[in-house]
């Protein structure tokens, strides 16, 4: 801001120089009409149109499937103790249905990682799709 003392009334001018923004702006200008071009594909291609079907409403939502794994190795399928031999045997019973389950694994935070990963593996192995992980969300200030 350019300031002057002085003049015919005898107080301060304070003036607006525009000219550094008007020069910031036509880089900025220049910058944007250089990167659009950059943004578009070279290399035109036609994609297919996706449909959205709407989920069947007839059929309800399959229920999840709980394992969890203690530290000292115990596993329970939907709160009941199984074998590694028995969580096998379930998961070949729920991986061919139309609707399989989503299998979500529930681990003690101090359980060996080779466990859950064991558990991973079978339900992988069993052909399951859809495998997720149930933790306690984090506080604020922890």
């Amino acid at each position: 801001m350019a300031m002057s003392a002085g003049g015919s009334t005898g107080g301060i001018m304070a003036e607006i120089n525009v000219t550094p923004l008007v020069d910031v702006m036509l880089v900025l200008l220049i910058i944007f009409m250089i990167t659009t071009q950059l943004a578009q594909p070279k290399i035109k291609v036609e994609l297919p149109q996706g449909t959205l079907l709407a989920p069947p409403t007839d059929t309800p939502p399959v229920p999840p499937v709980t394992v969890a794994v203690r530290q000292d190795g115990t596993i329970y399928w939907n709160d009941e103790q199984v074998t590694e031999a028995g969580l096998v045997a379930q998961l070949r019973v729920v991986a061919p249905q139309a609707m399989q389950p989503e299998v979500q694994i529930r681990a003690d935070k101090d359980t060996e990682y080779q466990l859950v990963a064991n558990v991973m593996t079978q339900a992988k192995n069993q052909g399951m799709v859809k495998v997720g992980f149930i933790t306690t969300p984090q506080h604020a200030g922890q």
